[in-house]
């Protein structure tokens, strides 16, 4: 590899989730952000949601990087990304009304558009899977009676925008917000087939191009001045010697392929989905930040093997605010996955871990970390199987560490952290087979401990 290769592999740097999403990126991605030129989002939509302190002032995000909040930066939106434009618009006015500059924003002209008509397929269909799951199921391949047949979607048509990507004949994309002409057209078949599936769903409400058109056409106006063509953008960028930084949405468990199927989200969530999402090849990546929270979360349906339905997993999810920022549901809370998390670092080819929200656990007098699973017949087993229906029957086998009891928000050297909470990250370490490059005792930008 020549010189002038070796500098290009490590001008792009992805930072990703490896748990089930909610892990604490938009923090790293704005720790980082200073570092990079660039900061683009390449997967997921409005169905994510990042939270970034600063100052004591927090900003939730949901299709705007994070590295919007340092000015100056070119913040790009990918074409892997589905793009609700009501989302984009709202989310874009509250940082300026905040006084964030947002003229870096750059949407690929080749990502697509959440429609209105996504939203209802989308509700629709987890009503009608929530039905399904009411119905008595004994008997059915093993399938317990009154099994949850629902995914568990945030309802905001993300899986439909993802599916219509696939199906193509009627898809949107945010280039076509700029022709009404062309999208008028192309909405009178797209209409058509719509509320004959809506319909037959037991929907109510049709759609005609008329309405969708006077819904688009203000928007796309609105958006036009930051609509582009990313690719070729990221890879002048990058000739230009220009730095990248990739943020992930969602995480690797919820990965369209690789994930915990069929409970999983409808995009390419880990590393593997930034060339297809961003037209950059993953050859330019050097390096990859794994993030993972200090405990296991998991929003919605789906198994997980160390949830913790007591009192341990009520407090630490107050402790933790753990509240979905896109949402507001309570999630899902329980204890270290190890076995999980080494398998998402496997998939990401991680370079470092970052542990989010060590100080959550603190007062705490016992941790347990799991890191093997017993399936049946008494099978011991360190790999994770991405398969529901295997992972809703295995069982954690835990190593139990002491807690600490001391508050770490103030700490900013690994070497300051009480014993306990030092054995329980190097615990993590020597599992996973990577060096943790951050943790975070805290929300703010400021409360984090960087280097080893």
């Amino acid at each position: 590899m020549t010189a002038a290769n070796s500098q290009s592999a490590h001008a792009c740097t992805a930072v990703v989730g490896l748990q089930w999403g909610d892990e604490g990126k938009g923090k790293i991605v704005d720790l980082l952000a200073p570092s990079y030129d660039a900061i683009v989002r390449y997967n997921g939509g409005a169905n994510a949601g990042h939270s970034v302190v600063v100052g004591g002032e927090r900003y939730a995000l949901h299709l705007v990087p994070s590295g919007i909040l340092y000015p100056g930066k070119q913040s790009i939106i990918g074409n892997g990304v589905v793009v609700d434009p009501e989302v984009l618009i709202r989310e874009l006015d509250g940082l300026a009304s905040r006084g964030v500059d947002v003229s870096g924003m750059v949407i690929s002209d080749r990502a697509h558009v959440v429609m209105p008509y996504h939203k209802a397929e989308d509700e629709l269909r987890e009503k009608l899977l929530s039905q399904a799951g009411n119905v008595s199921t004994a008997g059915e391949a093993g399938e317990p009676a009154q099994a949850s047949r629902a995914i568990g979607t945030t309802k905001r048509g993300i899986g439909p925008c993802y599916a219509d990507k696939a199906h193509r004949a009627t898809a949107v994309r945010v280039e076509d917000l700029l022709r009404p002409d062309v999208l008028k057209r192309r909405l009178r078949h797209i209409c058509a087939l719509k509320n004959a599936y809506l319909q037959a769903m037991g929907g109510e409400k049709t759609y005609t191009p008329e309405e969708l058109i006077a819904w688009a056409e203000p928007m796309g106006r609105r958006l036009a001045p930051s609509i582009g063509d990313t690719t070729y953008l990221l890879h002048d960028m990058l000739g230009a010697g220009k730095r990248v930084l990739f943020e992930g949405a969602n995480a690797a468990l919820l990965d369209v392929d690789h994930g915990t199927h069929p409970f999983v989200t409808s995009s390419s969530t880990t590393v593997l989905g930034i060339p297809s999402g961003t037209g950059v090849p993953g050859s330019r990546i050097g390096n990859v930040i794994g993030v993972v929270k200090a405990y296991s979360t998991r929003v919605g349906n789906g198994p997980m093997v160390t949830e913790q339905i007591n009192a341990v997993g009520d407090r630490i999810r107050e402790r933790g605010r753990e509240y979905g920022t896109t949402t507001g549901r309570p999630r899902r809370v329980g204890w270290l996955d190890l076995v999980a998390v080494r398998y998402s670092a496997m998939l990401n080819g991680v370079s470092s871990l970052a542990v989010m929200l060590l100080d959550v656990l603190s007062g705490l007098d016992e941790l347990r970390v799991c890191t093997s699973y017993k399936l049946g017949g008494g099978t011991i087993t360190g790999r994770f199987p991405p398969d529901a229906d295997i992972l809703s029957v295995a069982e954690p086998v835990y190593e139990t560490l002491p807690g600490f009891p001391d508050e770490i928000t103030t700490v900013r050297v690994r070497e300051q952290l009480p014993a306990q909470a030092r054995r329980y990250l190097d615990l993590i370490e020597r599992f996973v087979g990577v060096p943790i490059s951050h943790v975070s005792v805290g929300p703010d930008r400021a409360q984090t401990i960087i280097g080893q």
